[in-house]
């Protein structure tokens, strides 16, 4: 129990005693947390302002519960309903950013600020109309969001009398003081008060009696009030048999100030209104009598008390441990998510997570790459990944390969592309991974036209399709060039978003491929933008098979839209065919410095997420190494359409390059013929030459009249 200078432990009351109140004891549901944390993650992030926040009261609990104070999920929605029966109390909210900051937070001027306005509306009068005014709290808190440790301090500031209130007659319940008949009148009236003011509860209210009825009153209706047989009401919490609850403490005050009756001593009734075995009843209500002390209109704030005890019943704040009853995953869920927000707080405020969260993406290829792939987007909580790859794992992959370990590799090897799944799952369960254990026709890889071995193809091919066009972003991670052409072909057709990454020994390129306009007229290549830069992956027979040289070619240019960029393939003049063959062991395996996969991984992954950060998205004009200078398109900087990195010069450039009309991959003349005859195109690329191609996208009579120009070059030289 509270005095107004001391407390106590004892319900009875001395015969000269002061009036005790019950303080409100804090219960903060585990929903109000869960709100707290998302509106910190989301909204407040470091603004230590104080928030206004709404908690509630009921005076309908059975005997022994606390003077409870109740929190929940709504109480951020100060302007939301109230829970039948209940008053609301508006409060404000303090949340740190530190636990040093929570502890040395100045908790008795915080008092003595809320005492402060209240004794302004006391003295003003505002308090008169309507005292709820007067019935309000502060909640001080700290949220350590990776352990989930909520600290805590409630305080619901009381102003003091001197000396106390001397109780003139002591507490009684109202069927000592009321007849039968009375107690009917007094609920009925009650009733009718609610329904005037159109809510279930009124927390403060005034009322006359007779024999034969009741009648009551809001306070702003004092005026007209009769000035004899006034009792002031009160819509009480607290359980104890001879004591008031908190809510009643400063309207006493305001009553000893104001004297709006030219009452000393003022009636009592703390109205409590119960459900017992499913009836109604209000006689556990108490009515008593106190005198007021004199209080000087010219007079001071009072004094002010109101800083809950913990549970030791010292002085001091509470703490509570949401991650013990929290499903772990959902913790790790929302750990993830920690880790992005925070970026938000103070380095990119209009970061649009969504976009990379939703994302969903398809890894072609579950190697090196792959795996590194993979951790840069579960860093960046990515939810939807899917793995696709042919190969087992064997002894040399998991040094390179963060997904596997040696004893995956055991009997065999276990399947890349379901042994990276349940990885993902293992490391972060809310993931949601795929992985099919597929190969992807290849040209210059023929399919034998047995009927058995020509479904396998088509099956696969149609299954790429699908999953293809399940997916926002496909990453092509795969060992050799020829791999990536199919893919690359199929994203292109349903303007899938298509990243590419692909080694040297210490060069790397990672590109996004143009992203073609979604129209019944395929888009082609203005003249005079034909011409393919020169940095072709198969012109060198020293670079690894599905590599890239290190040279970068000169027909380059700026300011290219997402729709006129090039793809993986438009950097070459012929057509992809079988690297694997005639090639040595260091040639048929990507033969690189082990931190170039890392590097490029997460190139491709960061390409991503600033490309779906870009109005456009995939069809952002492509940033420049010339643009490193100006204004980034970008909250996150660049979005450039190729990064090619030189680890022996720790250095990075950024092409771009158009698309070529006579691409072997994306040009309109392959997509055309793909979108109309399918598999059959398809199976001819596949059990044709790479002349094929060639010869459909006119590369041959590209050959044949630049070879013709040379040898005339050369027989003008010789006439000279």
């Amino acid at each position: 129990m509270s005095g107004d200078s001391n407390e106590a432990g004892s319900s009875s009351v001395e015969e000269d005693a002061r009036l005790q109140f019950a303080p409100f004891s804090s219960a903060l549901e585990a929903g109000f947390w869960h709100q707290l944390t998302q509106k910190k993650l989301n909204d407040y992030r470091l603004d230590e302002s104080p928030k206004c926040i709404k908690g509630y009261y009921y005076n309908g609990d059975p005997v022994g519960l606390p003077t409870r104070l109740t929190l929940e999920f709504s109480a951020f929605d100060v302007d939301g309903a109230t829970p039948v029966r209940c008053c609301p109390v508006m409060g404000k909210l303090y949340n740190t950013n530190t636990l040093d900051a929570f502890k040395t937070t100045d908790k008795k001027g915080l008092l003595e600020k809320e005492a402060e306005q209240m004794w302004e509306l006391i003295q003003s009068g505002s308090a008169l109309k309507d005292p709820s005014v007067l019935c309000r709290f502060i909640l001080l808190t700290f949220a350590d969001l990776k352990k989930y440790h909520f600290y805590y301090w409630f305080c619901f500031p009381a102003l003091c009398f001197p000396e106390g209130i001397k109780i003139v007659r002591q507490p009684m319940v109202i069927e000592q003081v009321f007849s039968e008949k009375q107690i009917t009148a007094l609920q009925e009236a009650y009733d009718g008060l609610c329904a005037r003011r159109a809510t279930s509860a009124v927390p403060y209210f005034l009322l006359t009696y007779t024999d034969d009825g009741v009648r009551m009153a809001s306070f702003d209706e004092w005026g007209t009030f009769a000035r004899d047989k006034v009792i002031v009401g009160v819509y009480d919490p607290c359980t104890l048999p001879q004591h008031p609850g908190w809510p009643l403490r400063n309207l006493l005050v305001l009553m000893a100030h104001q004297r709006c009756f030219k009452m000393d001593t003022v009636e009592v009734l703390c109205f409590r209104d119960r459900t017992l075995q499913g009836s109604r009843s209000i006689q556990h209500s108490l009515i008593f009598q106190v005198k007021l002390p004199e209080l000087p209109i010219n007079a001071g704030c009072p004094k002010s008390v109101g800083w809950e005890k913990n549970a030791k019943g010292a002085m001091g704040p509470r703490m509570v441990n949401l991650s013990e009853c929290m499903d772990p995953k959902r913790l790790a869920e929302s750990s993830v998510d920690l880790n992005l927000k925070l970026m938000r707080w103070r380095l990119v405020p209009s970061l649009d997570l969504d976009k990379v969260v939703n994302a969903k993406c398809l890894l072609l290829g579950a190697g090196t790459l792959g795996c590194n792939v993979a951790r840069t987007l579960m860093g960046w909580g990515v939810r939807n990944i899917t793995f696709v790859d042919n190969a087992k794992i064997s002894y040399s992959n998991p040094v390179r390969q963060p997904l596997y370990e040696f004893e995956d590799c055991l009997g065999g090897g276990k399947s890349k592309a379901l042994a990276a799944v349940d990885r993902l799952v293992k490391i972060f369960p809310g993931v949601h991974a795929e992985g099919f254990n597929m190969s992807i026709p290849m040209p210059g890889h023929p399919v034998n036209f047995s009927q058995a071995t020509l479904s396998q193809a088509q099956r696969d091919t149609e299954h790429l399709e699908k999953l293809i066009c399940q997916h926002d972003v496909v990453f092509l991670l795969m060992d050799t060039r020829e791999s990536r052409w199919l893919p690359t072909v199929i994203a292109a057709s349903k303007r899938k978003l298509v990243v590419n990454a692909a080694l040297g020994f210490d060069t790397f390129v990672v590109m996004r491929h143009g992203l073609k306009k979604p129209t019944a007229t395929p888009d082609v290549t203005a003249a005079g933008d034909s011409s393919p830069s020169c940095s072709s992956a198969s012109s060198s027979s020293s670079t690894p098979a599905g590599c890239v040289p290190t040279a970068v070619g000169s027909s380059l240019f700026s300011n290219i839209p997402g729709h006129k960029l090039g793809c993986y393939f438009c950097n070459d003049v012929v057509a992809p065919g079988d690297s694997t063959r005639d090639r040595t062991l260091d040639q048929q395996c990507t033969v690189s410095r082990p931190g170039l996969a890392m590097i490029a991984g997460a190139m491709a992954v960061e390409m991503m997420v600033s490309i779906l950060q870009h109005s456009e998205g995939g069809y952002a004009v492509a940033s420049s190494s010339d643009d490193r200078m100006n204004e980034p398109p970008t909250s996150l900087g660049l979005v450039p359409h190729q990064i090619r990195g030189f680890l022996s010069r720790f250095d990075n450039v950024l092409p771009a390059s158009l698309a070529f009309d006579k691409c072997t991959a994306c040009s309109s003349t392959v997509i055309n013929h793909y979108e109309k005859e399918g598999f059959d195109f398809l199976a001819k690329v596949f059990n044709s030459s790479h002349s094929f191609l060639e010869d459909l996208t006119g590369l041959t009579l590209l050959h044949q009249e630049t070879q013709a120009a040379e040898i005339w070059d050369m027989s003008d030289d010789d006439s000279i």
